[in-house]
């Protein structure tokens, strides 16, 4: 929680100017977040409508999901002929997200509601805390989304702490083809604990037939090591590793990272919902996108030089934190890591699969 957000501020390596493939994620859930929505209003009609959006991130992606949220609501009250309910929306985020820039962007909303919508009560805040434990009061929300946040864990997993002098995951940063079993059911382990208490947490806050939609990196195959759930960081490794032969990194630190990353598969997913009770699991979609978004939209910079600006403006905070990398050593990372990637997309063309998932509350 202390050290893990987006690159803050609007610099070149900034989340704000490299999270275009975070948007078309939130894009092509809108499918579902429309049926959710007409869902509630023609079920439960309510006077007043909770929503929350968990890891709003900062720069123009934050707003994008409230603001289709709003225009979603209010199209389907005129299609149902009904009046559109008073709007509580709820940002939220860990404590070192950038709130400040997404709090600049309000008045600018706020006065697209009124005048575009005809909407007066509506009602935006900011609200910092981990996803994983209780946030909201109880049954005070009618619709949660998510998206491009649930494959971060908690934490890191618990059981790869070094045993006896020796690194269970060693040269490696993430699970990869070489790891041992017990690094993949640590990984394991943690995301089934973390998404259970997600879901427990959720349970709580909801209301009876409430709707949610959650998209996040995830995997169509059962298989952990399966390149669609851990390539990218295998290549970022790879990176490291270069840097640590040419003496630029000690190779323990490299040694004792572990990302705190897991990318579930559906059907991991579904039994962590039935497991834990509260929820039905209405609808599943998997979606491939290229790593680099697959449109350079007459961009200059190369496949490679694309996909390691969006990798850097999520985890350089992570990677400085550990690795205590200055700006230099930095810059020397990315570089070598746009160079592997570059190298693999003249061989094939590189996809993350996406996992959107709609649930109801159970009564």
């Amino acid at each position: 929680m202390q050290v893990f957000h987006m690159n803050k501020g609007e610099g070149e390596t900034s989340y704000a100017k490299n999270s275009l493939l975070q948007k078309k994620i939130i894009l092509i859930g809108t499918r579902a977040v429309k049926t959710a929505i007409y869902n509630i209003l023609t079920e439960l009609r309510p006077d007043s409508m909770g929503v929350a959006d968990l890891g709003c991130s900062s720069g123009p992606n934050s707003l994008t999901v409230i603001s289709k949220i709003i225009h979603i609501v209010d199209a389907a009250c005129h299609q149902l002929h009904q009046p559109v309910p008073e709007l509580k929306l709820f940002l939220n985020d860990l404590p070192g997200n950038d709130f400040n820039d997404v709090f600049k962007s309000l008045p600018e909303l706020y006065d697209k509601v009124k005048n575009d919508y005809g909407i007066e009560g509506c009602y935006i805040c900011g609200l910092p805390g981990s996803f994983y434990g209780r946030l909201f009061p109880t049954n005070s929300l009618h619709f949660v989304h998510s998206s491009s946040s649930l494959h971060w864990l908690s934490q890191v997993p618990l059981g790869l702490e070094p045993k006896v002098g020796t690194h269970l995951n060693k040269e490696k940063i993430y699970i990869s083809k070489r790891s041992s079993i017990s690094v993949i059911e640590a990984y394991q382990q943690q995301f089934h604990k973390d998404f259970s208490l997600f879901l427990r947490s959720r349970a709580k806050e909801m209301v009876v037939k409430g709707r949610m939609v959650l998209s996040f990196m995830g995997r169509r195959s059962p298989d952990p090591c399966a390149d669609e759930a851990c390539y990218q960081w295998e290549l970022l490794g790879r990176a490291i590793m270069s840097m640590a032969i040419d003496g630029l990194v000690e190779k323990e630190k490299i040694d004792s990272f572990n990302a705190p990353y897991y990318a579930p598969s559906p059907e991991e997913v579904q039994l962590e919902v039935e497991k834990e009770g509260s929820f039905i699991v209405s609808g599943v979609e998997a979606f491939e996108i290229q790593w680099d978004g697959g449109d350079s939209n007459g961009l200059k910079d190369s496949s490679g030089n694309r996909v390691a600006k969006t990798i850097r403006a999520v985890v350089e905070p992570m990677l400085e934190s550990h690795f205590h990398f200055g700006p230099t050593l930095m810059e020397e990372l990315f570089r070598r890591y746009a160079n592997i990637i570059d190298d693999c997309f003249s061989k094939r063309t590189l996809k993350y699969t996406n996992l959107v998932i709609s649930f109801i509350k159970r009564g």
